[in-house]
């Protein structure tokens, strides 16, 4: 039975790891000849389409020969970085992809020295390599250098490297050759990458590294068998490493199901090395270990990292509450909220202490915060939500804040600009590298001093850069950061928006509305440069006098207003301001929406 291999593909973002697996999947005779098949197969929430990443870790097998071979396709971004740090634990080994062009950056090294720690075998796959600017001999010791960075064993370092172009689905050993197809790859999984131990005559246990959620069965686990054989129907007991006092859990194996292609196919039985999913257990979590009744025994577990990050989302309270939402009240909110903490385990969710309709949300980064408040408003909730805002930690008697490791690969020219920006927002230069005619910088940069940056940053590069952030470490608090530096543009009344009064308001700032968007008092409808927020009445209509026809002076010139995505509502949001998030608008407006009561809050806060 050593006909069975559990590998991962790990990589940083958009180095094509689930365009890789669909042709590993095309290849090894998934499909039918005829079958239409999708691009990026394994990405299949809407989300992860249409934004063209991967969200949650997924899990399938090919057969390659008579070797079964499973496959874990995991994110690429520090968001989810604590869905790559489980999927470890159900793997013998790791494929590392990198960019031929872009080459390591830190999400690359982040999952590496994770896969290193656990000590891995690691097949480095160069993948991309037709494209034009690609730079594959100083990206093979740009690898090694990384490898050596994070001292890697003498056998790390001497692992595998092999040339891909995952989307034309080839491989080659060298790197000036091009394949002709994946045999190589799969023939280095085959020879490099161990098989699991298979210990079948000792009791059954399995460590939960991954879940899913059905509406019908409810939570299903997913994990390596480390050792015995489970069967369907079988007592199971369920307890923690990490929380040994705890009483076990008792349960019953109800459904059991392996990976086979795309699909899950019920089995009766399973034995060591298998990666299966299992049904049946209420309130099982990653982490958990699942043992055979009376032999229970806790399998030690990577602690999930710490959220970094926390919003608050509450009811929406604005005049326009509860027109477009399906789901509008605070039960309805809070459940929805704790339902996700069942599949993200990074997540936490706590009560505002004082109120009743807010609750606390924390997690790993903007990204995985900005992908739950888009996926409750498609699926009908109407909420509102508070700045972003970092977790701060004492740490020996100090408050200290998450630093990020940033990565910038920059043209010449703009160079100055970035570091001129980010030297700005208290980060600290550490180094330069030139690719190319490109720059690629290095910098430590508070958590905090990245929010509202990216916008900035692709302005600065005229949309040519590339800016990546991986969670460091816990430092000191570095001292106040300028959130902001420009103000808004804020409605006076409630109504509908018109051209005159918006030609009126444009001359302040730019807007963020059309003709004929209903607005309310205290909504933001624009940003003004200056620091200041300055009222605007865009609901005012021209006077008619008798020397003045309604039409005689149509031709208002209004400048297209600046309509902003999801991310950047709440990279714009000002510490007094909120997001109104319904299923079809977004809009900013003040925590205060009267006029005179925010006037007087300012002037408390000044003192």
């Amino acid at each position: 039975m050593d006909k069975l291999r559990n590998v991962a593909i790990i990589a940083h973002v958009d180095h094509g790891k689930t365009t890789l697996v669909d042709e590993m999947l095309k290849q090894s005779g998934v499909y039918r000849e005829n079958q239409e098949v999708v691009d990026r197969v394994m990405d299949s929430n809407d989300l992860e389409r249409e934004r063209g990443i991967t969200i949650m870790a997924k899990n399938t097998a090919v057969w390659y020969g008579d070797t079964k071979i499973n496959i874990v396709d995991t994110p690429g971004h520090a968001d989810f970085g604590g869905e790559v740090e489980r999927i470890l634990k159900m793997v013998n080994g790791v494929i590392l992809l990198v960019d031929a062009a872009e080459g390591p950056m830190p999400q690359t090294r982040f999952v590496l020295s994770r896969a290193l720690e656990m000590g891995h075998r690691v097949i480095v796959v160069v993948n991309k390599i037709d494209r034009p600017d690609q730079r594959i001999h100083e990206v093979i010791d740009e690898v090694l250098e990384l490898l050596m960075d994070l001292d890697a064993t003498d056998e790390q370092l001497d692992s595998p490297m092999l040339f891909c172009s995952g989307r034309n689905g080839t491989a080659s050993y060298s790197p000036d050759v091009v394949g002709t197809d994946l045999k190589p790859l799969f023939e280095t999984i085959l020879e490099y990458i161990p098989a699991p131990e298979m210990d079948t005559e000792s009791p059954f246990q399995m460590l939960v590294s991954s879940l899913d959620y059905n509406e019908y069965v409810g939570r299903i686990a997913i994990g390596r068998i480390e050792r015995g054989v489970v069967t369907q129907n079988q007592e199971i007991e369920v307890c923690n490493y990490h929380h040994p006092d705890d009483p076990t859990m008792k349960a019953k194996a109800v459904s059991l199901y392996q990976f086979d292609g795309l699909n899950r196919v019920p089995v009766t039985e399973a034995g060591a090395g298998n990666i299966i999913a299992m049904s049946g257990i209420g309130d099982i979590t990653i982490g958990d270990t699942i043992c055979a009744r009376g032999f229970a025994e806790p399998l030690p577990f990577v602690k999930i990292s710490a959220p970094t990050l926390e919003m608050t989302f509450s009811v929406n309270d604005s005049p326009f509450a509860g027109r477009e939402g399906k789901f509008v009240t605070s039960r309805q909110i809070r459940d929805r909220l704790f339902r996700e903490t069942l599949k993200d385990v990074s997540l936490r969710v706590s009560e505002v202490p004082d109120s009743t309709d807010s609750f606390n949300v924390a997690g790993r980064g903007e990204m995985s915060l900005s992908i739950l408040i888009e996926t409750m408003r498609r699926e009908g909730y109407e909420f509102q939500v508070s700045p972003p805002r970092v977790l701060y930690q004492e740490i020996d008697g100090k408050k200290c804040e998450p630093i990020e490791r940033v990565v910038v690969d920059v043209p010449q020219d703009s160079m100055g600009a970035v570091m001129e920006k980010l030297g700005a927002r208290k980060g600290e230069f550490l180094e330069m590298t030139p690719v190319g005619s490109r720059m690629k910088l290095e910098f430590l940069v508070p958590s905090r001093g990245l929010f509202g940056y990216r916008n900035e940053f692709l302005t600065d590069t005229k949309g040519e850069g590339i800016l990546a952030s991986v969670f460091e470490r816990y430092e000191p608090y570095k001292g106040d950061i300028a959130r902001r530096s420009t103000g808004s543009l804020i409605a006076f009344e409630t109504g509908e928006a018109v051209a005159y009064g918006i030609w009126n308001a444009q001359e302040r700032g730019a807007m963020f509305i059309t003709p004929g968007t209903k607005v309310y008092a205290g909504m933001v409808v624009g940003v003004c440069p200056k620091q200041d927020d300055v009222p605007v009445n865009v609901c005012r209509t021209k006077h008619l006098t008798n020397t003045r026809a309604s039409g005689s002076d149509e031709a208002l010139r209004l400048i297209p207003p600046r309509i902003l995505s999801l991310e950047q509502c709440l990279e714009f949001l000002a510490d007094d301001e909120l997001l109104e998030v319904t299923p079809q608008n977004l809009r900013l407006r003040k925590s205060i929406l009267d006029h005179s009561q925010r006037m007087k809050a300012v002037m408390r806060a000044r003192g």
